[in-house]
Formats: C-alpha cells, sequence, structure tokens
C-alpha cells in the first residue's frame, strides 16, 4: 500500500463483549481488597471507640469522691451507648501506682468479628488510665 493512501480504521467488531470480561478479572481483585479495607476500617473504629470509653470510665473512677467500680460501670454504660447492649465485651478496673502516684486503670476486652458484622472473631483490648485525685 503506497503510503499516500488513507488507511481504513479497524473495525471494532472483535472487542465486543469485553467489557464483562475486563470487569470479572478486575474485581476478582478490586473486591477482596474492598472488603478489606472496610474491615480494618470496622476493627480501627471498634478499637478507639473502646479505648476512648475507657479512658473516660477511668476519669470519672479517678475523681476524688468516686471509686474503681464507678469507673467501670461508667465505661461499660458508654459502650452499651454506642454499640448496644449486646456487644460481647468485658470491663475491669483497678487501683494501682505509676512513678508514685496512684491511678485508676480501666481495661476492656472485646470480641470482634472478622467478616464485617459475622464470622469468626478476633481479640481487641483497650486500657484507659488517670491519675486518681486526692484531697491533700
Amino acid at each position: 500500500m503506497p503510503w499516500w493512501t488513507p488507511r481504513r480504521r479497524p473495525t471494532r467488531r472483535g472487542e465486543r463483549g469485553s467489557a464483562i470480561a475486563d470487569f470479572a478479572l478486575v474485581s476478582v481483585v478490586l473486591v477482596p481488597l474492598f472488603f478489606g479495607v472496610l474491615q480494618i476500617a470496622l476493627v480501627w473504629h471498634v478499637k478507639t471507640t473502646l479505648t476512648s470509653a475507657a479512658s473516660e470510665g477511668a476519669r470519672h473512677g479517678a475523681s476524688y469522691d468516686r471509686t474503681t467500680e464507678d469507673g467501670r460501670r461508667r465505661t461499660a454504660a458508654v459502650i452499651d451507648d454506642v454499640f448496644g447492649a449486646d456487644f460481647d465485651d468485658s470491663v475491669s478496673g483497678r487501683q494501682t501506682t505509676v512513678d508514685g502516684q496512684p491511678v485508676v486503670e480501666v481495661t476492656v476486652r472485646a470480641h470482634v468479628p472478622v467478616l464485617a458484622f459475622w464470622g469468626p472473631f478476633i481479640a481487641v483490648e483497650a486500657r484507659g488510665h488517670a491519675i486518681k485525685e486526692v484531697l491533700p
């Protein structure tokens, strides 16, 4: 074919239906990636919420007119408000010392499902600390 002859454009009949095949190939990678990111976000949300609740309970229990049991109950109430009463968690509180200062420590242990809202569970633990207020 001489150089001055215009080229004919190739027809697209051979690519008919290729979008379905492309979607199938790409979705094999993207769908598990999307659900993996969603799962990490769920576990991260639960962990930060439990840490916040434990910290709030520790601060509540560290007030000079409160006990560690008050802090434990406050933490459990916050968790129940956020996740509901049927959330599988255990809350414990204790008083300890750090560098000679009395400290209230609240620990929360919970089980988070691995596959969004069902399936096997992983254990998540969060702790909150606050210096106990004492009258001089």
